[in-house]
């Protein structure tokens, strides 16, 4: 039998988010915490590793309430829970991680918070007295969580950021269709929606830590985050449609490409071009490209996937599927009499459509 593959530092932060954020007892006892003025230690993780570098204290071994771990702080020393925060093991330990373990802290709890999470691979909230703060320790991962209000603020300015960003994918998906139709697509229009379709892509990864920190009172935020990125999954058809087919290159490894370049990368539409299969220079393309028909024809919403491949394995053009005869429609494998009068029907109406949203900017 495998061994469960171990959790990145990087993951076990984001789940460590996820238990202490709003509504979860873990953040109930904060709150009271921070609210009376107090302070407090709290190690979440295997109990065996968290033994060996503690001492002392007093046995609990009870199940966690936000009550209970609240009167527990009101104690000096460390409170050991075990990692999926069911149960508080035991209280007032007195931690002695490895001194020679580096830590920038000053303060003597954080500075045993940062050394212990090291150490034993485990989850250390600290709540700080003086400053009413709490600190995040996961691993060698450093996180400082902040209020509610901030929290809400920042998310609120990503979304709006995030729906700019939206809005003009939603314009550039419009004119490459009407192009598209017209069959006037360059590769410079294909690169330019790639490239902003990545970046409502990187602006919406953005909000996520925001969502997990706030927790229960982040659904709004989230409701208009998946809204948002709705146009997302019709923009990476673009892609699709018009990367170089060679010999072993494939549309998700085309994909995962772009999904990798920095920022500067992405703001250079040459990269995009290379990505694709093209030129470096985009502008200096005069050709016009023909896209498969992924986009256009998933944007129907009348034909299964298994169909629309079968079309694209048949003509292998968006244009040849729309000069194609109903009778040359019906020898696809999967579409018969009905469907073939719906495909073209579809695509009728979706250009007609185009051409009038296009009209009425």
């Amino acid at each position: 039998m495998s061994r469960p593959k171990r959790k990145t530092s990087e993951e076990a932060l984001r789940d460590a988010l996820t238990m202490i954020s709003p509504g979860t007892k873990l953040r109930e006892a904060i709150a009271s915490v921070l609210q009376s003025g107090n302070g407090a230690l709290i190690c979440l993780g295997d109990s065996r590793r968290l033994d060996d570098i503690s001492e002392g204290g007093v046995e609990v071994n009870a199940p966690l309430t936000p009550q209970l771990l609240y009167e527990l702080t009101k104690m000096d020393g460390a409170i050991i829970v075990t990692g999926d925060a069911s149960r508080i093991l035991a209280a007032n330990r007195f931690l002695k991680p490895d001194a020679g373990i580096p830590s920038k802290e000053t303060g003597t709890r954080h500075r045993a918070a940062e050394r212990t999470a090291r150490q034993a691979k485990c989850m250390v909230i600290t709540i700080s007295e003086e400053r009413a703060r709490v600190t995040l320790y996961v691993n060698e991962l450093k996180h400082q969580l902040d209020s509610l209000p901030t929290l809400l603020n920042k998310a609120t300015q990503a979304i709006q950021a995030l729906e700019k960003y939206t809005n003009v994918l939603k314009q550039s998906m419009q004119e490459l269709s009407a192009r598209e139709f017209q069959d006037m697509v360059t590769i410079f229009d294909v690169c330019q929606a790639i490239q902003r379709c990545e970046m409502v892509v990187r602006i919406a990864r953005e909000i996520d830590p925001y969502l997990l920190e706030l927790g229960v009172e982040g659904r709004l935020i989230n409701l208009q985050l998946q809204e948002l990125i709705l146009p997302v999954e019709e923009a990476q058809l673009v892609i699709k449609d018009y990367y170089r087919a060679k010999p072993g290159t494939t549309y998700e490894q085309v994909l995962e490409k772009i999904r990798g370049f920095s920022q500067q990368e992405l703001l250079d539409l040459s990269d995009i071009s290379q990505a694709l299969g093209y030129g470096p220079n985009p502008r200096s393309v005069d050709t016009y490209l023909t896209p498969r028909g992924y986009r256009i024809l998933t944007l129907t919403q009348r034909l299964t996937p298994q169909v629309i491949e079968n079309l694209i394995a048949r003509f292998d053009s968006l244009q040849a599927i729309m000069r194609a005869s109903k009778d040359e429609l019906q020898d696809v494998d999967g579409v018969g009499d009905v469907l073939a009068e719906r495909v073209r029907s579809s695509l009728n109406l979706l250009r007609s459509q185009v051409v009038m949203d296009r009209g009425a900017r």
